[in-house]
């Protein structure tokens, strides 16, 4: 079985950037896409942004200009790089990996809070 491990996650000042990153327990074969999904207190996950193995990539529009996501396909990871954050970016964030094969595999979530 797979684990997906997030890191990166805390506490920031509107206007401010973190940078989450997503690891792999081990080598996955097959990957169709990587993504970012966040679930704020009340509401239901979301999708924030995905990258497919083609490198195309694909954002909520209410991360568009502020959030970049990337992936090593050598490492089995995804990042997001999270610019500009609002109070309304905060929730947990988790990430997801598609196989062709069917495979859907999640991280546990990481905590992001954006507060004065």
């Amino acid at each position: 079985q797979v684990q997906l491990v997030e890191s990166g996650g805390g506490w920031v000042q509107p206007r401010g950037s973190l940078r989450l990153s997503c690891s792999a327990s081990r080598r996955v074969f097959g990957i169709r896409s990587r993504g970012w999904y966040r679930q704020a207190p009340e509401k239901e996950r979301e999708l924030v942004a995905t990258i497919t193995s083609g490198d195309t990539t694909n954002y909520a529009d209410s991360v568009k200009g502020r959030f970049t996501i990337s992936m090593d396909n050598g490492e089995n990871t995804v990042s997001l790089q999270m610019n500009s954050l609002k109070p309304e970016d905060t929730a947990d964030y988790y990430c997801n990996f598609r196989q062709y094969s069917g495979g859907n595999y999640w991280g546990k979530g990481i905590l992001v809070t954006v507060s004065s």
